[in-house]
């Protein structure tokens, strides 16, 4: 399916929100958001998605 994913247009495999965050290679603490809605990690199992969404994941970053 076609999604969005951080502004860059993606094929990918994932059905689901959490398969979509393995499928990128995201582990650990992040926060995500679907159509501009935030989702929780506990929701992310649950949160299908389709064709055209529009997906927003954000990592914390260290440095100084």
């Amino acid at each position: 399916m076609k999604i969005i994913v951080n502004g860059d247009p993606r094929e990918v495999a994932a059905t689901t929100l959490s398969e979509l965050l393995a499928e990128c290679g995201y582990s650990g603490r992040v926060a995500t958001a679907v159509n501009e809605v935030f989702v929780g990690s506990s929701a992310r199992i649950d949160l299908a998605l389709a064709d055209g969404d529009r997906v927003e994941i954000l990592a914390p970053m260290q440095g100084g």
